[in-house]
C-alpha cells in the first residue's frame, strides 16, 4: 500500500467526503464526478499541489 502524509490523507479524505455527497466538481468541465477513481486522483492531485508527500505519477 502506499504511504501518504496526514496532510494528504486529509485531503483526499475531504475530496471522498465530497465525491460521497455528490458535490465534488471536475476541475476544467465542472460536471459531477460519478467515479471513485476519479474521486482519489483528484484527492491526490490537491495534495500534490499543496506539496504534500504523494505516491508519484505512474506511467
Amino acid at each position: 500500500m502506499t504511504k501518504y502524509s496526514p496532510k494528504s490523507q486529509k485531503i483526499i479524505g475531504e475530496a471522498m467526503r465530497k465525491y460521497k455527497h455528490g458535490k465534488l466538481k471536475s476541475g476544467s468541465s465542472g460536471k459531477t464526478v460519478k467515479s471513485r477513481k476519479q474521486a482519489i486522483a483528484i484527492g491526490i492531485s490537491e495534495a500534490r499541489q499543496e506539496g504534500n508527500k504523494t505516491p508519484g505519477k505512474e506511467q
